[in-house]
Formats: C-alpha cells, structure tokens, sequence
C-alpha cells in the first residue's frame, strides 16, 4: 500500500502543480482582463504584433480546434485522466521521461475538464503568440509532455544502441582474441610436426 502511495505521489505532485498554475493564470485573467481584451505589458507594446495576453473562451480542443465539442471534449478528458491513474503505477519507476509526460498529461486534461465543468464547457485561453491559436497552461502542459516523450524515446534508444554497440564488440574482441590465439597455436603446432 505504502508503494502505490508513494508511486502516485510524484504523479500527483507534478501534476497538482500544473493545475494549480493552470488555474491560477485562468483566474488572473477571468479577473483583470476583459473578455477579448488584449494586454501586454507596459513599456513592451513593441510585443504586441508578436506576443501578447488575450482573454478567450474556447468550447473545442486545445488551440481553439473543433470548437463546440465540450461534452466529447469532457468526456475524453476523463477518460484520459482514469487512463493515466491506472497506468501510471504500472509504468517502470525509473522511466521518468514516461511518468514525467503522464503526469503533464494529467495536468493538462485536468485543468481543462476544471474550466468545462465551471464554466458550462468553455475553457480560458489567454497565450496568444502571432497569428497561432489561443492557448493556456494546461494546452502548454500537453504538447510539452510530447516532445518529453520524444526526447525521452531518444536517450533511450541512445542508450540501447550505445549499451548493444559495446556489448558486441566485447564478445566479438574476445572471439577474434581466441581464434588468433587458436590460430597462433595451430600453426605453431603444424610447424612443429
């Protein structure tokens, strides 16, 4: 029991924080920032072309796609979280760019289920940078988790070819050594009759 706690922690840790961060920005612009109104900070209206913070409701998927599908949207983000919750202990604990990619995941269905469920299935966005859709930390959280995924996938295979590389030249060396050797002896024996 204390192994399963202490497995899902890391789980929930990373992904409680995300959430809260996910949360809290949404709140900040709910707050300060009109609906559709644009913000930058002062000084740096040279951004505003390029990056700015925009407050936008979005009823699809992440960047604004198939907009008006909250309810397939919720309910994929559920099962998404069930799937990470049940998984996640199952994953090897010393794969960390999987587990650190599940718990972003979590985080970043998570905190859009929280905007779909309190806000009759509109999730906050306010990142916007040039002419890319609108975005939150939780959208961030997702596509992050990928590219971990795949640099994670990368070192792995790294090390796989790298591990299987020095592992066949040391029984292949050790051979070559025992068929001179062998050799060596068999001419020397030849020679001698």
């Amino acid at each position: 029991m204390k192994r399963i706690v202490l497995s899902y922690l890391g789980l929930f840790s990373v992904a409680g924080i995300i959430i809260a961060l996910d949360q809290w920005t949404k709140w900040l612009v709910r707050t300060y920032l009109p609906y559709t109104a644009t913000w930058v900070p002062k000084g740096m209206e040279w951004l505003l072309p390029y990056a700015r913070i925009v407050h936008w409701n979005n009823s699809g998927a992440a960047f604004g796609i198939f907009q008006n599908g909250s309810l397939v949207f919720g309910t994929l983000a559920v099962i998404v979280v069930l799937v990470i919750i049940y998984f996640y202990p199952k994953t090897d604990p010393g794969d960390w760019p999987m587990r650190l990619a599940m718990a972003m995941q979590l985080a970043g269905a998570g905190g859009n289920l929280i905007d779909r469920i309190l806000f009759n299935g509109k999730v906050t966005d306010f990142i916007s940078v040039g002419n890319f859709p609108v975005w939150n930390v939780a959208d961030s959280s997702i596509v992050v988790s990928v590219a971990v995924l795949i640099v994670g996938e990368w070192w792995r295979e790294k090390a796989s070819k790298q591990s299987s590389v020095s592992g066949e030249q040391s029984p292949v060396d050790s051979s070559e050594q025992s068929s001179v050797g062998s050799d060596q002896s068999g001419e020397s024996d030849s020679k001698v009759s």
